[in-house]
């Protein structure tokens, strides 16, 4: 692990106010690309077109053209001149992290993060997950965690009730990844009858999955309406990202996603360690060593934290406590110095 200067930790505060103010004007400036038109036997149509990972130009099709998509063409230059100078700022800003040590998302990924920001994954409340939230959390913490944080999957988790407080809102996830024309595909179940909660490039080891909190008495895959997708229930995942913060991927542009808390996720990567099968072994030492870089840095710097997190973890019952105490023995053998950090936050713990 390597702490980010002040400055470049600063810049990275300035990132994320700016996406959230871009976020919040919600403006069609925002969106990359451009309109254009194209005559067809005499009559012209409507086009909006943006550009592919390989360079090519990818033209999605609006209509013929009419008053209203004239006005919709004249509104996006208007406003796309307005928020030049914030774009070009949010540019700069991720430039100067990146520069500065921060952690930045490759192009392939960071297309499809934006893709399904842009249909409203995370502004109705989608969370990042996984590795990539991993790397997010270390720029949000000022750190860069000088490990292997690449991986070829992207992990979205969404509550089953996901809309609940936008009612007429909705993100379309299949649409999302289509549009992108990268091949995307649904991956199917082993069962025909369930639906696919995955989706994979063809050719590619790129995947997005959409995961959802459940049971291991209920892990059949469900459907969630304001993604139109389904997803992949988990045991724990509740608790993961019920209390999600709002952070920044930093890649070309920024992207703004939800992310869990940092506490929350290192004592969720303890408490599944324990659970995974025999043959995952690679995925409990990658579990392992994410909690202690996690816990390593916030209970230096956001020891409350931990402690909120830990008070979710027992009001969830002695079952709760019991897995993650299970898990203690292994991390504190692995990460004496880390696991050591956790039970001066928490003693209670290390009885």
């Amino acid at each position: 692990m390597r702490r980010l200067s002040p400055e470049t930790h600063t810049l990275y505060a300035e990132l994320l106010d700016q996406l959230t103010a871009v976020e919040a004007r919600r403006s069609i400036g925002a969106l990359k690309g451009c309109f254009t038109t194209k005559n067809i036997k005499g009559e012209t149509y409507y086009y909006f077109q943006h550009f592919g990972l390989n360079g090519a130009a990818v033209q999605l099709y609006l209509g013929r053209k009419a008053p209203a998509l004239d006005a919709l063409a004249a509104k996006f230059k208007e406003e796309k001149a307005f928020l030049k100078p914030d774009l070009d700022r949010i540019k700069m800003l991720c430039a100067q992290i990146k520069a500065g040590g921060g952690l930045h998302t490759g192009a392939a990924h960071a297309s499809v993060l934006s893709a399904l920001a842009a249909t409203g994954v995370f502004r109705l409340g989608g969370v990042l997950v996984g590795t990539h939230a991993f790397a997010a959390i270390g720029n949000m913490l000022g750190v860069n965690w000088e490990a292997a944080v690449k991986t070829q999957d992207i992990d979205i988790a969404a509550s089953k009730t996901i809309n609940i407080a936008f009612p007429a809102g909705k993100a379309d996830v299949p649409a999302a990844l289509e549009n992108l024309k990268l091949g995307f595909l649904p991956v199917p179940q082993l069962d025909p009858k369930k639906p696919s909660t995955s989706f994979k490039v063809r050719g590619s080891t790129l995947t997005v999955d959409i995961l959802t909190p459940g049971v291991k008495e209920a892990l059949k895959p469900v459907f969630i309406a304001a993604l139109n997708t389904a997803a992949q229930p988990l045991p724990f995942l509740g608790y993961l990202i019920e209390a999600a913060e709002r952070a920044a991927v930093v890649n070309g542009e920024g992207i703004l996603v939800n992310l869990p808390t940092p506490a929350r996720f290192a004592f969720h990567k303890l408490i599944v360690s324990r659970e995974r099968a025999a043959a995952m072994q690679a995925k409990v030492q990658k579990d392992l060593a994410q909690a202690a870089a996690m816990f390593s840095v916030i209970s230096e710097d956001r020891p409350g934290d931990i402690l909120l997190a830990y008070a979710a973890i027992v009001a969830r019952g002695p079952s709760w406590t019991g897995k993650l105490k299970k898990a203690l023995p292994v991390f504190a053998a692995k990460y004496p110095g880390e696991c050591e950090k956790l039970f001066s936050t928490v003693p209670e713990l290390k009885a």
